[in-house]
């Protein structure tokens, strides 16, 4: 099979995936909606309770951001981590490595359930169970009210999304980590094809061993280019950190997809 690209293969491929991927994939999301469902009603806050209040005196609903970071991490990478395990099974691999579609098909392919598929439904799936509850919250704000014996009304709760695109700083830094979801599954699908068994604890390993060095590395570069500068007219150490921050996680993640694409060339022979 050449290395030329060719749509309307693509596409074909596209489907045919979707039939050995798409089954095993929806019933992750069934397993995320109910874990979710699990964590906000055993977290949203309770008129039942005496500490439903955040330190702003509104609804504490301050647990949404640790879910959304940690439960997408495991998310987006266990499905990347294990997009190619087949081809550590020598009975499955031969029949991957036979399907008439060029490696570049097939790694576009994985690069688009891996980090377009999985990124775009998971933020989707969070934003409909976050709204949900909070069309709950905000149905039953009497109820609050009633607890605090009428003394304060309880503001309207919004989305996890609306308050962080309403809020400047979150603007400001949210740009700066754009490509770290596509960095950690570029790196889990890279391992998903490099590692033959336990795909996701080697790739884990690595990826913990490499935050290490990489954060050291940021942090030591932010700070030398910045040395001596003041903050009138300049760049403050922060702001260029976080722009090595961007340039870098940019870097890993194209480098990494690279270094998947010649894995499977190699396979493919």
């Amino acid at each position: 099979m050449n290395n030329n690209f060719n749509l309307n293969r693509f596409l074909l491929l596209l489907k045919r995936q979707w039939l050995d991927f798409g089954n095993i994939y929806l019933g992750t999301l069934v397993v995320l909606i109910g874990i979710l469902i699990a964590f906000y009603s055993y977290f949203l806050p309770s008129p039942k309770t005496t500490n439903f209040l955040d330190y702003e005196g509104n609804l504490d609903l301050r647990f949404r951001y640790g879910l959304f970071l940690f439960l997408g991490f495991f998310f987006i990478t266990i499905v990347a981590g294990s997009y190619y395990s087949n081809l550590g099974q020598k009975s499955r691999a031969i029949i991957e490595l036979m399907m008439p579609a060029s490696t570049l098909e097939k790694f576009l392919v994985g690069v688009w359930y891996t980090a377009i598929v999985t990124i775009v439904s998971y933020l989707l799936v969070f934003y409909v169970v976050d709204l949900g509850f909070v069309k709950y919250l905000n149905s039953n704000l009497d109820a609050f009210s009633v607890a605090l014996y009428k003394k304060r009304e309880i503001k309207p709760v919004h989305t996890m999304l609306n308050e962080v695109l309403s809020d400047a700083n979150y603007r400001r830094y949210l740009r700066f980590f754009f490509f770290i979801p596509f960095m950690f599954t570029s790196i889990f699908l890279l391992g998903s094809v490099y590692f033959n068994r336990f795909h996701y604890i080697k790739t884990a390993m690595a990826v913990l061993l490499f935050t290490g060095v990489a954060g050291y590395i940021i942090f030591k570069a932010g700070g030398f280019l910045t040395k001596d500068m003041v903050r009138s007219g300049l760049e403050t150490k922060e702001d260029v950190s976080l722009q090595w921050i961007f340039i870098i996680t940019g870097l890993v993640t194209v480098v990494m997809w690279l270094i998947t694409y010649i894995r499977l060339k190699e396979k493919e022979v």
